[in-house]
């Protein structure tokens, strides 16, 4: 099983419900995030996850799971994933490399 530690963007929509909106949805399935010992950040497009491959991939699972239990019949999820060997490297840590940059190109 991968040990590697790993940042994963996700972004689950849940189809086929009667409201163009998803903030129930998301709210459900970010409370159950919350609820992991995993570090997240939520953004506006969906939700950072970081932690080891296995631990991550686990809790996707788990929340695909949770949202079908709790109603949802069709959910599409898109993620990106890095990783990275070189260094350890927190999602906080790339944001706060980017704005380091763009106070010094001022």
């Amino acid at each position: 099983m991968p040990k590697i530690y790993c940042l994963v963007d996700v972004c689950m929509v849940p189809i086929g419900t009667a409201s163009a909106s998803v903030s129930d949805f998301v709210t459900l399935i970010e409370r159950k995030i919350r609820e992991s010992p995993l570090k997240s950040t939520l953004h506006s497009a969906g939700t950072t996850i970081e932690g080891p491959w296995d631990d991550v991939f686990t809790l996707l699972g788990e929340i695909h799971e949770f949202a079908h239990e709790s109603g949802y019949v069709r959910i599409q999820t898109s993620m990106r994933v890095g990783t990275r060997t070189d260094k350890h490297q927190t999602a906080a840590d790339k944001v706060e490399t980017v704005l380091k940059k763009l106070g010094e190109s001022q």
